[in-house]
C-alpha cells in the first residue's frame, strides 16, 4: 500500500452561512465562492519572472451589475413572445404586469441589498445549481473537447501522446501556482482569473446534502486509469516543480499499461470503482459512505480526490467522429461474456481528466461546477501549444516558451532535492465490502443503459469558415447559430427554446449570460428560407436576424441580459419561502436549513457554460445561505403563493431547452460537445474555424444524423446564394451581360408560353429544352432561389429531395385551411365518423 498523501491545504467549497444573516452582519461574510478563490499556494517565482501577474487585475474588475427590474422584464417578454401565441403572450404580459406591481420591487431590493457584500450577485446561487444536481453528471453535466492529432508522427501512439500532455499539462500548474501565467484578455480588458486554480486538485465530492468541490493547494501527484484500475505517482515538488522528464513519464506509463493487462477483465470489472461516479449523486454519497468504512478506502479515496488530475489511458482505437465524440464524453459501452469492457468505466467523471485512446487520440472531459469552456479551453490550448514547441526547441534551441520560467531539469538535479516524493508507479487496491460490490454491478448497468439512450453524431464541414462568412459581411457566430435555426424548423416546421452562453468574465467572478437565440427577426428568417421567396430577400432577412443575434450577444456579454437575474430573484423568493416554512413548521427534518428532500431541480441548460435551473413549481435546494424578509411579509399571503411571472407557463417553456448551444475552441480542438439538455432536444456544441466549422451533435435518438444532413446541405444551399448574389454584384455594370440575361429570359418565357398551351393533355414531356432554358434555372442569376443541381453544389436542397417545404409558405399552407374550413362550414358540410373510434388507450 503506497504511503499517505495528506492534504494539509485542501480547501472545500461548503454553503455560507444564512444570508439572512449575511444581510444583517456587520462585516462581509465569506461565501462558498470566496472559500474556493485561493486554492493555491502562491509562490515567488525565481529568475525574471512576474511574480502575482496572473491575478493582477483581479481589484479592479468591476461587479456584475444588476439591471433595472422593468428592463428585465422587457427583455424576457421579447424573449418568449417568438415561442408563444399571441393569446399564451398576452396571458405572459398580464403576469409580468401583475410581478412588477406585486412581488418585484420587493425581491430586487432584497437582492440587491444581498449583492452589496458579494463579490457577484449570482455566484452563490450558481454554485448551488450545479453542486445539488441530483442525476448522473455524465452525458448531462461534463462536457468533452477532443484535441487536434499531434503534428509529430512520434508522438501518435499512446505512452508517448499521454507523457508529452502530461508534461505540457504540469508546466500549466507551475506557471498558475506562481502567478506567471499572463491573464485573459478580450479586446484588451482583463478578464477575471477566479477559476483557473478551479481546474486542478478539484474534486465534487457527493454529500447526503448535495455535493461539495474540495481543491488541495498542495497536491503533487496524478492518478492513472488503465483498464479500469487506478495507479498513481508523484510528479511534482513541494515548489511545484517537475520532478519527471518525459522519457521517464513515458517508461511509467507503459509499465502501468503492461500491468493493467495483467489483471483478468472479470477480475478488473469487480474493481472498476470509476463506474460509481456515474450513479445518482444520493445514492454515490451513500457508496461513498460504505467505502469510508474501511480505512484502506479512505486512503483510496484521498489519493484520487486530491489527485492533479486523472488521466486515462483507453484500449480502444475510435477512427470517426463521432466515436471520438462518444469516447471523450462518456466512454464506450462494450460487454463481452457478460463483462463490460467498454472505456466507459475507466473514468472518474468528479476531476478533470484527459483521456489518450490506444492511437494517440486525446481528449478533455471535466466536471463544470467551478469552471467554464473559455478556462479549460485556455488551459488545453496552452498545453497543445506547448507540445508542439517543446518539439521545435529540439529541432532550434532558441525555439520561444509558454513560460516564463521552467523547472530545473530533472534529470540534472540531486534526487535529495526532490523531497519526500514517491515516483513510482503504484497500484490502489480497493477493499470490495459486499453492498459495493453489487452496486458496482447496478452502476454500470445503468451506466451501459444510460449510453445506449443518446446518440451522438458529428458534421466537420470544409466548404467555408470564419473567412467566408466574415467576407460575407456576417457575425460568424450569429450566421451559424441561424444555421441551427434553420435546419430545425425544415425539418420540424417550427421553432423552439435556444440556448447560447455569452461568457460575462469582463466582471468580478463572471461566469455566462443566456443569449435567447429565438427572436422575430430569426422566425422571420426560417420562415423565409423555407418558402419559395427570392434570394435576395432570404438574405437580407438572414443579415437582420444575425444583426439581431449580434445585439443580443453584446448585451448578455455586459451583463445585461434577462435570465441570471431572473433567476437570482426567483431563488431570493424561494429561499425566503423556505425560511418561513421553517419559523413555521420548525427545524426538524430540515437537514440544517436544506430543503426536506436535500436536492433539486437539474439544470436545464448546456453541461458547457448552462443557464441556470429555473421551474418555477419545483423547490430548489436551500442551503444555509439564504435570502429572507420579515416573516410577516410571508404570512399575509399563502405560503405556496409564486410571483406570477414564476407560475406564468412562458417561464417554464424557456427553460426547456430543446437546441442548447456552445460556441467554444480554436485550431487546438478538433470537436467540442455535450449531451442534450432534455430529453427531445440536441445538445450542439461548435467551433467555427478560419476555413471548416466543426459540430458534435447529440441527442437521445431524436433523428440526429437527419439534422446533421439537412445542417450541411443549409450551408452548402447558402454559400451558393452568397456566391450568386456576389457574380450578380459583379456583373451589374455590363450592359452586354445585361442584355444576354435579358435574351435568356425572354426566350425562357416564349418557351415556358408553348408548354402551358399543351397543359390539358395528361403527362409531363420529356427535357427537350436546352440545359440553360431549363424551368429550375428560370431567373436563377434575378434572384430566384430555385437553382439547378450544378449550380447548387449538388446538395439537393435541405431535405434532400423534399425540397423545404414543397408547396411553399407553411404560412400560406395554414391560411388555405383555414379558408377551406370556413368555406365548408359555410356550405353546411359535415365529416362522417366511419367505422369505431378508438380511445386512446386502445392505440
Amino acid at each position: 500500500m503506497p504511503s499517505k498523501v495528506t492534504t494539509p491545504n485542501a480547501k472545500v467549497i461548503t454553503m455560507s452561512k444564512s444570508l439572512n444573516e449575511s444581510l444583517t452582519s456587520t462585516s462581509p461574510p465569506i461565501s462558498a465562492a470566496s472559500s474556493i478563490k485561493e486554492p493555491i499556494a502562491r509562490q515567488s517565482p525565481s529568475g525574471d519572472a512576474k511574480p502575482g501577474s496572473t491575478f493582477a487585475h483581479q481589484d479592479s474588475l468591476p461587479k456584475l451589475p444588476i439591471q433595472e427590474l422593468h428592463d428585465t422584464c422587457r427583455k424576457y417578454l421579447d424573449a418568449v413572445r417568438p415561442l408563444q401565441t399571441p393569446r399564451e403572450h398576452q396571458e405572459t404580459k398580464a403576469a409580468v404586469r401583475e410581478f412588477l406591481k406585486t412581488d418585484g420591487p420587493e425581491l430586487h431590493e432584497r437582492l440587491k441589498k444581498y449583492a452589496s457584500s458579494k463579490s457577484s450577485y449570482i455566484e452563490q446561487f450558481w454554485y448551488d445549481s450545479y453542486l445539488n444536481y441530483d442525476n448522473p453528471v455524465v452525458l448531462n453535466l461534463n462536457p468533452f473537447f477532443l484535441l487536434e492529432d499531434d503534428p509529430t508522427p512520434a508522438r501518435n501512439n499512446q505512452v508517448t501522446r499521454a507523457a508529452s500532455l502530461v508534461i505540457s499539462a504540469l508546466s500549466f500548474v507551475r506557471a498558475l501556482r506562481r502567478e506567471e501565467l499572463p491573464p485573459d484578455k478580450l479586446r484588451g480588458s482583463p478578464l477575471c482569473m477566479d477559476q483557473y486554480p478551479r481546474i486542478f486538485s478539484t474534486a465534487r465530492i457527493p454529500t447526503e446534502n448535495g455535493c461539495e468541490m474540495h481543491s488541495d493547494s498542495s497536491a503533487r501527484h496524478i492518478v492513472v486509469m488503465c483498464h479500469s484500475q487506478f495507479y498513481w505517482f508523484d510528479v511534482l515538488d513541494d515548489n511545484s516543480d517537475i520532478i519527471m522528464t518525459e522519457k521517464d513519464l513515458a517508461q511509467n506509463f507503459q509499465a502501468i499499461v503492461e500491468d493493467a493487462q495483467t489483471t483478468p477483465m472479470q477480475e478488473a470489472a469487480k474493481s472498476a470503482l470509476g463506474v460509481l461516479s456515474t450513479e445518482n449523486r444520493r445514492i454515490w454519497a451513500h457508496l461513498r459512505h460504505v467505502l469510508t468504512s474501511d480505512s484502506n478506502n479512505v486512503e483510496c479515496l484521498r489519493i484520487v480526490d486530491t489527485a492533479l488530475f486523472i488521466l486515462c489511458l483507453d484500449s480502444t482505437s475510435p477512427k470517426t467522429g463521432s466515436e471520438l465524440s462518444m469516447n471523450m464524453l462518456c466512454g464506450t459501452n462494450v460487454v463481452e461474456k457478460g463483462v463490460q469492457v467498454g472505456t466507459c468505466t475507466n473514468r472518474w467523471y468528479d476531476k478533470l481528466q484527459i483521456i489518450v485512446c490506444k492511437n494517440g487520440s486525446a481528449g478533455i472531459n471535466f466536471e463544470h461546477t467551478g469552471v467554464d469552456g473559455h478556462t479549460v479551453l485556455r488551459m488545453a490550448s496552452d498545453v497543445y501549444t506547448d507540445t508542439i514547441l517543446r518539439f521545435a526547441r529540439t529541432i532550434n534551441g532558441n525555439a520561444p516558451t509558454m513560460w516564463a520560467s521552467a523547472s530545473p531539469d530533472p534529470s540534472k538535479r540531486d534526487p535529495a532535492s526532490f523531497g519526500d516524493v514517491c515516483t513510482t508507479p503504484h497500484r490502489l487496491e480497493w477493499t470490495m465490502v459486499p453492498e459495493v460490490s453489487l452496486a458496482l454491478r447496478f452502476a454500470e448497468t445503468r451506466l451501459a443503459d444510460l449510453i445506449q439512450q443518446n446518440e451522438f453524431e458529428v458534421l466537420e464541414f470544409e466548404g467555408y469558415g470564419k473567412n467566408f462568412i466574415t467576407s460575407m459581411g456576417f457575425s460568424p457566430d450569429a450566421f451559424v447559430q441561424m444555421a441551427f435555426q434553420a435546419a430545425y424548423y425544415g425539418l420540424y416546421g417550427r421553432v423552439e427554446c435556444t440556448y447560447e452562453p455569452a461568457m460575462t468574465k469582463i466582471f468580478l467572478h463572471g461566469r455566462t449570460e443566456a443569449i435567447r437565440t429565438v427572436s422575430d427577426e430569426s422566425v422571420e428568417f426560417v420562415r423565409k428560407f423555407c418558402e419559395n421567396s427570392p434570394a435576395r430577400e432570404k438574405l437580407e432577412a438572414l443579415k437582420k436576424a444575425c444583426v439581431k443575434h449580434v445585439a443580443l450577444t453584446k448585451e448578455c456579454a455586459k451583463g445585461l441580459g434577462q435570465d441570471r437575474h431572473l433567476y437570482a430573484l426567483f431563488c431570493v423568493w424561494q429561499r425566503g419561502l423556505d425560511e418561513q416554512s421553517q419559523s413555521v413548521f420548525g427545524t426538524e427534518g430540515s437537514n440544517n436549513g436544506v430543503s426536506t428532500d436535500g436536492y433539486g431541480s437539474p439544470p436545464t441548460d448546456s453541461p458547457l457554460e448552462a443557464s441556470l435551473p429555473m421551474e418555477g413549481r419545483s423547490r430548489s435546494f436551500s442551503d444555509t445561505s439564504s435570502i429572507s424578509g420579515s416573516t410577516r411579509d410571508y404570512t399575509q399571503k399563502p405560503q405556496q403563493s409564486i410571483p406570477s411571472i414564476f407560475s406564468d407557463p412562458a417561464w417554464d417553456k424557456i427553460n426547456n431547452t430543446i437546441l442548447s448551444t456552445s460556441n467554444c475552441g480554436n485550431p487546438s480542438l478538433r470537436l467540442f460537445g455535450f449531451g442534450p439538455t432534455s430529453g427531445d432536444g440536441f445538445g450542439i456544441g461548435y467551433i467555427i474555424k478560419a476555413d471548416s466549422i466543426s459540430i458534435s451533435i447529440s441527442s437521445k435518438h431524436r433523428q440526429t444524423k437527419r439534422f446533421v444532413d439537412t445542417l450541411q446541405s443549409y450551408l452548402l444551399e447558402v454559400r451558393h446564394m452568397l456566391r450568386a448574389t456576389q457574380r450578380r454584384a459583379t456583373n451589374s455594370g455590363s450592359r452586354a451581360r445585361e442584355a444576354e440575361q435579358n435574351k435568356e429570359t425572354a426566350d425562357a418565357a416564349a418557351m415556358l408560353s408553348a408548354l402551358g398551351r399543351t397543359k390539358s393533355r395528361s403527362g409531363r414531356a420529356l427535357g427537350t429544352l436546352r440545359p440553360q432554358l431549363r424551368p429550375n434555372m428560370i431567373n436563377s442569376d434575378d434572384g430566384n432561389s430555385v437553382t439547378s443541381k450544378e449550380e447548387s453544389d449538388g446538395e439537393g436542397g435541405m431535405l434532400g429531395g423534399y425540397g423545404y417545404f414543397d408547396s411553399g409558405s407553411v404560412r400560406h399552407l395554414l391560411n388555405q385551411e383555414a379558408h377551406r374550413k370556413q368555406a365548408e362550414q359555410a356550405a353546411g358540410l359535415s365529416k362522417r365518423a366511419v367505422g369505431r373510434k378508438l380511445r386512446l388507450a386502445e392505440y
